[in-house]
């Protein structure tokens, strides 16, 4: 670890209602830097782990103990073939790890439990059912969302309806986007159940001389296929009348994670190639960035930046980064080009310079 470095981010100090306050020693709870301190920290945490096992086991039976470590900032997990492994090999190794920067594992967080139990780790509850794992959100997870959604609603009693959706529909979208990758369907729907429960009781409690049919009609509306959506009728910008409605939760697509190569290094130009297709395949469910597409496509012409060609749905395309970004290239339209899959490899396989067409 750099020292150096460490010295300097804890003795920072820290700017709060836009003064500067000292500090000594340190991070605030919550600082954007805490995580990458944690990381500087426990930097090597995998790699010594495992040499120290094939030094005391040799490298064929490391292999069988089947030890892997997942961290992720300060927190990580440790799999091992038996509790046995866990308990008396790793588990001492890591607390002596930790001591020497001044570290101790939290026991209240920190057990060792099988599979077929299962744990919690960000967020997310992993457990095998009858040999098949399953990744859903964890129950702390769940609960800690619907007290916060369910305080939200509490404190607006009186706000207009679409001030309330406007307050909860960022609070629904982020976490259920968050779970969008694991088995979350069933979280979904429960989680929208108990969310209609308290919007019915903020609805009704506006109107308590009201019957519960008219109370249904002002604030509940039929949008598709769905029934009782909490929504209000607001005009369109073409002067037409439509729905301001919550965000559906159950409708959020799942989408399963692609596992990252993990010798990816976004900070090395070998690597950008593969880091541009790992952000196109992000953006591609994101409107903003199919409209930035759009917007490449128009200004080629539909053509290909390298060769020229023509850029279609049979060919497919790649967004390409002039400057790479990992030599701080900028996002800019100016800064990008459509590519043909193939020249694209070309391009970055021989480091062909690309021209910005002009604008036609």
């Amino acid at each position: 670890m750099d020292k150096g470095i460490l010295q300097k981010w804890l003795k920072a100090g820290l700017v709060y209602e836009g003064q500067l306050q000292s500090t000594t020693a340190g991070t605030p709870q919550g600082g954007v830097i805490s995580p990458t301190l944690a990381n500087v920290t426990l930097n090597a945490l995998e790699r010594d782990l495992l040499a120290h096992l094939e030094e005391r086991f040799g490298r064929t039976k490391t292999k069988k103990l089947k030890v892997n470590v997942v961290r992720y900032a300060d927190d990580f997990v440790i799999t091992g073939d038996s509790q046995e492994t866990l308990g008396n090999v790793v588990r001492p190794w890591i607390e002596a790890f930790l001591a020497v920067r001044g570290l101790q594992l939290s026991e209240e967080k920190t057990r060792i439990t099988h599979i077929d139990v299962g744990f919690d780790f960000l967020g997310w509850h992993f457990r095998k059912y009858s040999g098949k794992l399953l990744i859903k959100p964890s129950k702390k997870n769940a609960q800690a969302f619907y007290r916060k959604v369910a305080e939200a609603i509490s404190n607006n009693k009186t706000v207009r309806q679409e001030e309330l959706i406007d307050l909860l529909n960022p609070m629904l979208r982020g976490w259920a986007q968050y779970h969008s990758p694991v088995v979350a369907k069933q979280a979904y729907s429960r989680m929208e159940y108990l969310i209609f429960r308290r919007l019915w009781r903020w609805s009704k409690r506006r109107h308590p001389n009201k019957g519960v049919e008219w109370v249904r009609k002002k604030y509940f509306h039929a949008l598709g296929s769905r029934n009782w959506v909490f929504a209000i009728p607001m005009p369109q910008s073409d002067g037409s009348m439509g729905l301001l409605d919550l965000y559906d939760l159950p409708g959020t697509e799942i989408r399963r994670h692609n596992k990252v190569k993990g010798a990816y290094n976004p900070f090395d130009p070998v690597w950008e190639q593969y880091g541009e297709e790992l952000r196109q395949g992000r953006m591609a469910h994101s409107m903003r960035y199919r409209r930035q597409w759009a917007t490449l496509y128009l200004s080629q012409g539909g053509l290909c930046a390298h060769c020229g060609c023509a850029l279609t749905d049979e060919t497919g395309w790649h967004d390409h980064h002039l400057v790479y970004r990992m030599l701080g290239g900028s996002d800019a339209f100016s800064n990008r080009v459509l590519l043909h899959p193939n020249c694209h490899q070309q391009v970055h396989a021989g480091n062909i310079a690309v021209t910005k067409p002009a604008l036609q």
